[in-house]
Parts: C-alpha cells; structure tokens; sequence
C-alpha cells in the first residue's frame, strides 16, 4: 500500500491543543437502550449470517482508517459509488456534551467514497466483528446502521461491512453549511477528545493514502479559522 506526503493542513496540532479541554467521562445522555451483551452476541450472529462468501471485509473511510481496534491481513485501496462521508451525526458525548455537542463522520447516500477494504484473517472474524460492534454501536436503535456495500478495488469488486451508514433521526444533521459545521466542531470536546483532533486525524489519514476529500479539506481550513477566533493561541505547541 503506497504512502504519499501530506498536504499541509490549515488545522495544526495548535489548534488541536486550544480546542481541547479536560472534560470528566460521564452517563452518555440518550433516550436509546444501552446495548447488552446478549445484543452484541445476537447482532454478531446476524452479520456473520449475512455475509457474503470468502473474507471478512471491513470498509474504512474515516476513523478506522487511522485507528484501528484489529490488524487487518490485508487492505485494499476501495470506492464507495452512490455514497459520501459527512460530518453530520451529532454526538453529545465522547467528543462532545450535551451543552456544547460535536459532529462525527457518517456515509449519506450520494457521490463517491474512497477508502480501505480492511480484510479480516479467516477464523478471526466474530471476535473482529464483536470489537467493532461495541466500539460503534453504544445503542440498541443503532445497530441498524450498518450496511454491505459494493467495492471497487483494483482487483475487481467485493462486498465489505461498513458502520454508520444512512443514518435517520433528528440529531442527524444532513446538508449542515461547512461554515455552520465548522462553529460546532470548533468548540466541541468531550471525554474523549475534541471533534477537531479527529477532523485532524481523519484528514491527514486520508490524505497519507492518497485521497483528497475537497470537503473535509475545505472544513479543516474551516474549522482552522473559527478556533482562531474563538481561542487565544497557545505557546510552543509542537507541529
């Protein structure tokens, strides 16, 4: 898989650095049922009962691009026709709270989405699967966002498993102005981190493969401004 030097973003680890602030884990606020281990257990049988014949193949084309809860055998360079990641699911925890919420990454239908076909070794695919459920899905009523979707490669089409794909409901903010994203995401941190860092994080990533998103690119500048805006400049933060 070949690498290739990143574009310089307008989002710097300063930025990152003042948009951060401690910020105590705490109950996540929602009206959704916590999903249990009989869930998970079910939820897995049922994807492993849909999937398709040969490898397990996960579909990256955000956060599991440069965080990674598995080691993939294998991972290919993939296109999503008909579908493209946007910031648009409000999250009020993790890298946000209820007073000030963030936006994480989602695939809404349109487009194209260029990402990884993350293979999974043979006879490690419940335990992947099992990982992967827990780590997307905190809700019952979201487990439902899953999908497989067809994937080009260069060597021909698979069929791989993505999360968070086509997502409904009112903390869905779908067609959100850049501008108006950026706001949010440039003052939203929670227990785990601010929605900038992983703005940062996810471009970059993309960007290392060799996938410009004209959108994300345009919302780092964005998101770069507004935090200008809104904090002071810290001193001797490392880029």
């Amino acid at each position: 898989m070949p690498h290739y030097p990143p574009r310089e973003l307008a989002l710097t680890l300063d930025h990152v650095a003042r948009a951060t602030r401690p910020v105590a884990d705490f109950a996540f606020p929602s009206t959704f049922c916590p999903a249990t281990d009989a869930d998970y257990a079910t939820f897995v049988d049922r994807l492993m009962a849909e999937k398709p014949e040969g490898a397990l193949h996960i579909f990256a084309y955000g956060s599991l691009i440069w965080s990674q809860p598995f080691v993939p055998v294998a991972q290919r360079r993939a296109v999503a026709w008909g579908w493209h990641r946007q910031f648009c699911l409000e999250t009020r925890g993790h890298r946000g709270t209820p007073e000030t919420p963030g936006l994480m990454m989602a695939l809404m239908s349109g487009g194209q989405c260029a990402g990884l076909a993350l293979e999974i070794e043979a006879g490690q695919e419940r335990q992947v699967l099992g990982v992967l459920s827990r780590r997307e899905f905190p809700f019952v009523e979201t487990l439902a966002y899953r999908r497989w979707l067809r994937l080009e490669t260069a060597e021909g089409p698979i069929r791989g498993l993505t999360f968070w794909a086509g997502p409904t409901g009112p903390r869905i903010k779908r067609g959100l102005p850049l501008r108006t994203a950026a706001a949010q995401m440039a003052r939203a941190c929670g227990p785990h981190g601010s929605t900038a860092e992983y703005l940062r994080n996810t471009v970059l990533s993309l960007e290392e493969q060799g996938f410009h998103d004209r959108n994300l690119w345009e919302l780092q500048r964005l998101v770069a401004e507004e935090i200008d805006a809104a904090f002071c400049s810290s001193v001797g933060s490392p880029e």
